[in-house]
């Protein structure tokens, strides 16, 4: 079919004969225009490799020659979304492949669309990292991810009958055109075995680790692109395969099943991600998965360096290694097994190398989410690296016993192993011990770490606690997401903003503008009316686009309170039916949002929602000034779509239990309003939104703290006549009238499981504060003039800022080549 030629531009012209020999002679199809959707997006992808990975390998070049330092973020989550319209726009080609799709008659859109979301991770901490991989590549750094290529990812959540259902996500089931596989640097990552305890010739202790099995890891690169394409750094993910296929010599004896079980258990170490911990089986995998990533990226990591460098003296002057979590912790034990076991350093050297190489982040303020694995389990599978860990804590607590000689509380709380019950290893306090840095991520976390979380190590190590609050890639979450709004700020203040987003605050000269505040409005409804169509599409419900938009989007746990949103729903429907007092406002609450498989009350919770939201949006004398709807299998994608359309960002977690959270920040910076506690970064987004442009309610830290040992939730049930009726109305059937008693076990957790989280003591405040947020909404002009602030100030939490932070103060490393020496200022 001839190419329909209408004075195009060269390189458009260029990248579209591209595109018709990629569809004819990879993906086997006649020509782009009988393609479908799915097929068109490959095809655009795959042709779009050429000059990704040439400016890929420019790159490398380049920090090769200028001996850079590398830095190398460990992560069990990267949640990369879609990237070929992030591809586009950060090679500044989104135009020239509008018009080359144009030429051979496709449709690009359709072909956006049709990209699955690579399903690497679960929440913030993946997104996290994704957005700092973005920023590292736009700031010119030598920085690289380091994970696991999941094949089915988390899961796929379906929801049936109320309930939620987890099905296999098949994000790579043809092959993901960004993976570039890297099958001659796969590594062996060995496994299992025994420690036989020798000495070598010089009469010293020398343990050799035998009888190892062997796990291969084959890598494959995806290429992060900055911002005008002039860095393109990779994420590198391994598959775990199978030393052999399977052995021959027992698939001819006949024993057909045992010859492939060992490749089998290999490969299950890359299937899915954060398998169930709830049984035995899966709490050796979930192990076997963190070490495997940590193996593998070290092994790399040794590699690259020993290309360079003949001894270890400069390790850590080229390597910088950021632990996200405690997931990668093993890398301190594995970095010092490679150092003394087959470098043959003195073990203090080492252990030197390694403090200097390796930071850590901490994500989380509740214990029970440090990870602990138990003596047993380690023993069987890591037996050198268990080993490794008692020495390390056998030097570690000699040092505390010489600073605190007669503490043996505190000893016993800064050891690596916890020795109440079944003995355990801390990986935190691996994480702690074998880092030069330890940073939390905002103001509060990083506080509320040194003084409850883990204080005796901040007593001994002040000098390696440091803060660096989170922040998010504007360049996805409004210049891709939302480019309506992007358009309508150029056209007040410039594009200057897009490199420098400190500069958005120029913005907020409009914010009481007349005719800005209606271009802002008509650009919402504008997203609400996308977001009203996915709505639809998903849950059959049809939101009033006049309506206050109320969204909560993020994982399910009980700390993040989701059912205290659906509790002031419940007072909401209650109070208008019970009552005659209609909403004043119009509101649609959407909610989504995976829960842990295994999670029980989260899921519950879920349940939860859908008894609501079935009498809700079915109630004629509502008429229909509320609406709630649970969107299923929340991804990237999808919040590029809810983001933009939000009036009110719920981020309503109990004080002191959200580390900072990032959907806050990509909601404001979007132009919704937070309704809020003093938790995590809302504090630093109401320091630079002003206090009077964000809703904030409840409990503080200190207050939580000094109520916890007397909370009595009757004392609020009795008190309180809204917070009683809602109670009792989730422990009646109102919402389960076919299945009696299913969220009783809410109702009890509420009342005589301690709540935990503190739902009853807020409640009331959060009614108060949602009926002000209510009535503000009932004035435009108000309303729009606190969005646009929140647009113009919240420029401080993008990630580029957070990455010039980590650079200067951790990793120190700056840009090289092509980037001027100020981007790190």
């Amino acid at each position: 079919m001839p190419i329909d030629v209408r004075a195009p531009r060269p390189e458009a012209l260029a990248l579209a004969n591209d595109i018709i020999r990629v569809t004819r002679y990879q993906l086997g199809r006649e020509h782009p225009q009988f393609c479908s959707p799915y097929d068109a997006f490959r095809a655009v992808a795959l042709a779009l490799r050429t000059p990704l990975v040439d400016r890929l390998v420019e790159t490398q070049r380049r920090f090769t020659t200028a001996g850079a330092k590398r830095i190398y973020y460990l992560s069990a989550e990267f949640l990369i979304g879609q990237s070929l319209r992030h591809n586009l726009l950060n090679l500044g080609m989104l135009d020239v492949a509008l018009e080359a799709t144009r030429i051979i008659g496709i449709d690009l859109e359709a072909a956006l669309e049709a990209e699955p979301d690579a399903a690497l991770g679960n929440g913030g901490l993946g997104r996290l990292a994704a957005c700092f991989l973005d920023s590292m590549a736009t700031l010119g750094m030598p920085g690289f991810g380091f994970g696991i290529n999941y094949q089915f990812g988390l899961f796929r959540q379906v929801i049936h009958h109320g309930a939620q259902r987890e099905q296999p996500d098949h994000w790579n089931a043809d092959q993901n055109p960004w993976l570039i596989e890297r099958h001659d640097q796969a590594v062996i990552v060995p496994i299992y075995g025994s420690i036989v305890h020798t000495s070598d010739r010089r009469g010293q202790y020398n343990p050799m680790w035998l009888d190892w099995k062997v796990i291969i890891g084959v890598p494959v690169d995806m290429p992060v692109v900055g911002d005008g394409g002039r860095t393109v750094n990779y994420l590198r993910l391994y598959s775990a395969r199978a030393s052999d296929e399977f052995d021959m010599q027992i698939f001819n004896s006949g024993d057909y099943i045992r010859a492939v079980e060992q490749k089998i258990q290999s490969e299950a170490v890359s299937k899915v991600l954060y398998p169930s911990d709830s049984v035995a089986s899966g709490r050796e995998l979930r192990l076997t998965q963190e070490y495997f990533m940590v193996a593998c990226a070290l092994r790399d990591i040794w590699r690259r360096y020993r290309e360079e460098h003949s001894d270890f003296s400069r390790f850590a002057d080229k390597v910088a290694i950021q632990l996200n979590d405690t997931h990668p912790a093993l890398a301190i034990a594995e970095l010092m097994r490679l150092l003394v076991d087959e470098e043959n350093l003195e073990w203090d050297q080492a252990w030197e190398i390694t403090q200097a190489t390796c930071g850590y982040t901490n994500h989380t303020l509740l214990p029970e989410a440090l990870e602990k694995w138990p003596v047993s389990l380690m023993q069987r599978v890591l037996p050198r690296h268990l080993q490794i860990i008692y020495e390390v804590n056998a030097r570690f607590l000699d040092a505390v016993r010489r600073r605190w000689p007669s503490d043996s509380g505190r000893v016993a709380r800064m050891s690596l192993i916890e020795e109440d019950g079944e003995p355990r290893v801390r990986m935190a306090n691996l994480a702690i011990v074998g880092s030069h840095s330890v940073n939390g991520v905002a103001a509060l976390h990083s506080e509320l770490v040194r003084t409850t979380l883990v204080p005796d190590f901040f007593e001994m190590f002040p000098e390696r606690f440091n803060n660096k609050t989170n922040g998010v890639t504007h360049r996805r979450w409004l210049l891709h997401a939302n480019p309506g709004l992007c358009e309508l700020i150029s056209a007040h203040i410039g594009e200057s903003w897009k490199a420098d987003p400190l500069k958005l605050r120029a913005f907020g000269r409009y914010a009481d503008d007349p005719a800005a505040q209606q271009v802002f409005r008509q650009i919402k409804r504008v997203n609400k009316g996308a977001l009203a169509k996915v709505i639809e599409s998903a849950t059959g419900v049809t939101p009033d686009l006049d309506s206050l938009f109320d969204v909560q989007v993020k994982r399910i746990h009980e700390y993040k309170r989701q059912l205290l949103n659906v509790m002031h729903v419940i007072h909401l429907y209650l109070e208008a039916i019970e009552d005659r007092r209609l909403p004043e406002v119009p509101r649609t609450v959407v909610i989504a949002g995976k829960a842990a498989p295994g999670y029980v009350m989260a899921k519950l919770i879920i349940r939860l929602v859908h008894g609501v939201a079935s009498l809700v949006n079915n109630d004629p004398r509502l008429e229909n000034r509320l609406k709630l709807v649970f969107i299923p299998d929340y991804r990237v994608s999808l919040a590029e779509i809810i983001m933009p359309a939000a009036d009110l960002s719920e981020q309503i977690s109990t004080a002191g239990t959200e580390a900072s959270g990032t959907g806050n920040m990509k909601l404001a910076m979007n132009g919704a309003l937070t309704i809020g506690t003093l938790d995590g970064a809302n504090i630093e987004i109401r320091d630079e939104v002003g206090a009077e442009n964000i809703y904030i309610f409840g409990l503080t830290v200190g207050e939580v703290a000094a109520l916890r040992p007397t909370y009595d939730p009757w004392h609020y049930y009795h008190r309180s006549p809204a917070v009683r009726r809602v109670v009792d109305a989730i422990g009646g059937n109102l919402f389960c009238p076919r299945l009696p008693g299913l969220f009783r076990p809410i109702h009890d957790g509420l009342l005589y499981g301690g709540d935990r989280y503190f739902h009853l003591a807020d409640l009331e405040a959060f009614i108060e504060m949602q009926a002000r947020a209510a009535r503000d909404f009932t004035e435009p002009a108000r309303w729009t003039a606190a969005a646009i602030r929140n647009v113009a100030n919240v420029g401080r939490f993008s990630s580029d800022r957070t990455v010039r932070e980590y650079a200067r103060d951790i990793w120190h490393v700056h840009a090289v080549g092509e980037h001027p020496p100020e981007v790190l200022s």
